[in-house]
């Protein structure tokens, strides 16, 4: 998902499944061996070398090891910052009520751990439940309200609710403390996660929206293009909408719409 206030697109575990049998080699189908956990934690080692060893093998992707070293650590001494690392490893393997559950221990432990928070809207958003996902953004928010990513979060939990002005209102702020924040997430972010070319496009010509408002023209354009490209409907509303007036004026936002780029079938 990037430190404990990221945005995350989960990455899905393949599971183990019988040996299957094909009729010739073109067909083998391979299957994916289950994930062998290593050596297990040392019963001798302290909770802060068990938090360590959990932080080194969730950097390497071994997701289920670090959440067995985490789980040492609690063992040992419960911390909030160590139920929200498990809390993390666990949404990685799709453990989505445990790692709910891990957060749910972290703020309860540290009500002022604003990531916490953040990561428990997360767990919360990918169970679609986005008005409690809301609630726990804007409690991360009111503790940190410079992490672009809460305001990131906070909006994409308000676009999966159709309310668009809010939506935008998050994505202004989360773009205001980090105009990279959509680039950076292009293949992993919202836009990764809407289903349909109607929402992806929505999301495009909002996302462009913003970026004109900042007098970032370059970014608005290519946000234009691709909410055309994803088939917006109401692309003409670029004419009236304020915050392209400036747009209006360059000659490559003329050279775009006139070219219209044709939508990209699914």
């Amino acid at each position: 998902m990037r430190g404990c206030g990221r945005f995350y697109l989960l990455t899905l575990v393949m599971l183990a499944a019988p040996s299957l049998h094909a009729q010739s080699p073109s067909e083998l189908v391979q299957v994916v061996p289950p994930q062998v956990r290593m050596q297990p934690p040392p019963a001798n080692a302290s909770a802060e070398e068990l938090e360590k060893r959990g932080d080194d093998l969730r950097s390497e992707k071994a997701y289920l090891d670090a959440l067995d070293y985490y789980r040492a650590a609690l063992a040992k001494t419960p911390t909030a910052r160590v139920y929200n690392k498990a809390g993390i490893a666990g949404l990685q393997l799709r453990r989505d009520r445990d790692s709910q559950r891990d957060f749910e221990r972290a703020v309860k432990l540290d009500r002022d751990f604003a990531d916490a928070w953040n990561n428990l809207g997360v767990s919360y958003y990918v169970d679609r439940k986005y008005s409690k996902a809301i609630k726990q953004y804007q409690k991360a928010i009111k503790l940190k309200q410079d992490v672009a990513s809460f305001y990131a979060n906070l909006g994409a939990a308000y676009y999966s609710q159709k309310e668009w002005e809010k939506a935008a209102t998050a994505y202004g702020q989360a773009l205001q403390l980090d105009p990279d924040l959509f680039e950076r997430g292009s293949r992993n972010g919202v836009a990764a996660q809407l289903p349909s070319p109607q929402d992806r496009s929505h999301f495009n010509y909002l996302v462009a929206k913003l970026y004109a408002k900042q007098g970032d023209r370059d970014r608005a354009l290519e946000y234009l293009r691709r909410a055309m490209e994803e088939g917006y409907k109401a692309i003409n509303d670029v004419y009236k909408d304020p915050e392209f007036a400036a747009l209006r004026t360059d000659t490559r936002f003329t050279q775009l719409m006139a070219a219209r780029p044709p939508a990209i079938p699914e």
